[in-house]
């Protein structure tokens, strides 16, 4: 790829990430005006959902803490728990389910996010059940849980995969509040 081509992948990669940023923007401020509070347990977005939230003025008042689990030990920690993933696996619906749910009671927030899964490589800690680009999240508002799977393209970069994984999540949660 010449000079051109990899100005116009940059070109992409930043107005993708601005237009994620605006959808965060409205979720927040939407969330704000409800009155309802959301908080995460994150492994293969570290923290992005999350972050995305508070970079909107007034976030405080709705996001109530979030957890960046990325081990499994970090994950059994804040409560869930390990016959999930040892049945499971740590990339599965019902880890992603119990991380939301988790965070969800320890924060007691109407909304609580939990994502699970691998994005470009391969997990050294958990090989053989990590596939680069299988996302698992969970959503749990108001105690309605809905578990979601995603299949990611190859993106160019970590934060390009976070980002995918924060749109469809501000997607799914659009849809239900």
């Amino acid at each position: 790829m010449g000079n051109i081509g990899r100005m116009k992948e940059a070109d992409s990669q930043r107005s993708r990430e601005n237009e994620i940023r605006k959808n965060y923007r409205e979720l927040t401020e939407l969330l704000i005006t409800k009155k309802m509070t959301i908080t995460t347990m994150e492994s293969a977005t570290s923290g992005q959902i999350a972050s995305l939230i508070t970079d909107t003025e007034g976030s405080s008042a709705v996001l109530k803490g979030a957890f960046v689990t990325y081990c499994n030990e970090a994950k059994i920690m804040q409560g869930v728990p390990a016959e999930v993933i040892e049945n499971y696996t740590v990339y599965s619906r019902e880890t992603a389910e119990a991380m939301a749910k988790a965070c969800a009671e320890r924060y007691n927030a109407d909304i609580g996010i939990g994502v699970t899964g691998t994005m470009g490589n391969i997990d050294p800690a958990n090989a053989a059940t990590s596939v680069p680009g299988q996302v698992y999240y969970a959503i749990i508002i108001q105690g309605e849980m809905r578990s979601y799977y995603v299949e990611l393209e190859p993106q160019p970069s970590r934060l390009a995969y976070k980002l995918e994984v924060a749109q469809k999540v501000y997607e799914s949660i659009m849809e239900r509040i």
